[in-house]
């Protein structure tokens, strides 16, 4: 039996979120379109580079004055990193600045591409794992490096839609699809997301979130496609529950030609 969308939370490592739209923090203009963006969203969960933020800051037009953990479940990520070494180093600095052990595990293999590297991403995947991080890990679409990190204890799995600021959109629905379909952990589609159609299109396919940063701090007006970003994955989560219709090859009227006069 198909859930209630009206209770239909998105549960990861235990921790139970309304919204399936997570985002990031950077690349806006300032605070203050940040705050006013990631507030029209929706979002409950938000990503914080380590590497390019200082959450030790504190005070007027420091992150954690505009978006306030105590609001927000911060997800610290290892954006930069291109080693498991340097990943868990900067995860394990989440820990001690603020205790944050729901952690998004990121490994780049190449600087060109953003591809990532995903020998090293399980590897620390494994670190993180016996160390009692709930780890979310960042990958790419392929089924079998996803069921490993499954099976290494990672809390939740982001196959990427397109490499990562590209907006290009869902380059391989199938890919995802399968993952969806195999691993028993959430699914959350994260990376390549341009506009609303393709964030919906991930949810249609079954993934329980969609994560981006990109295709709203670049959009020409972020706040307004925060919005629809938030519709965009509440309508493709419902049609997904709903159940589509089987596709056709050939029409079918929508009324009976039975009694025509």
């Amino acid at each position: 039996m198909l859930k209630n969308p009206q209770n239909d939370n998105l549960v990861i490592a235990g921790r139970s979120f309304t919204s399936r739209l997570l985002v990031g923090t950077g690349r806006y203009k300032d605070m203050a379109q940040t705050k006013a963006t990631i507030e029209a969203s929706g979002a409950q969960i938000v990503t914080v580079a380590l590497r390019r933020v200082d959450l030790s800051q504190k005070g007027k037009d420091s992150l954690i004055d505009t978006i306030p953990p105590q609001k927000y479940t911060y997800l610290p990520n290892s954006a930069g990193c291109y080693s498991a070494d340097e990943a868990v180093r900067t995860l394990r600095l989440a820990r001690e600045l603020g205790g944050w052990d729901l952690v998004k595990l990121e490994v780049i293999g190449d600087k060109q591409t953003l591809l990532p590297d995903t020998e090293e991403t399980l590897k620390a995947a494994k670190i993180l794992v016996a160390e009692g991080f709930a780890v979310m890990a960042y990958t790419n679409d392929d089924l079998i490096m996803a069921k490993k990190l499954e099976e290494a204890g990672c809390a939740a799995v982001m196959p990427l839609a397109a490499p990562i600021g590209s907006g290009l959109g869902i380059l391989n629905p199938h890919n995802i699809e399968k993952i969806v379909s195999t691993l028993k952990v959430p699914v959350l589609v994260d990376a390549g997301i341009g506009t609303a159609s393709d964030a919906c299109i991930a949810m249609e396919l079954g993934c329980a979130g969609v994560l981006l940063n990109t295709a709203l701090s670049s959009a020409q007006n972020p706040v307004l496609m925060a919005e629809a970003m938030k519709e965009a994955v509440r309508a493709g989560r419902m049609a997904f529950l709903a159940g589509r219709m089987a596709k056709q090859k050939t029409a079918n009227a929508s009324s009976p030609i039975e009694g025509i006069l």
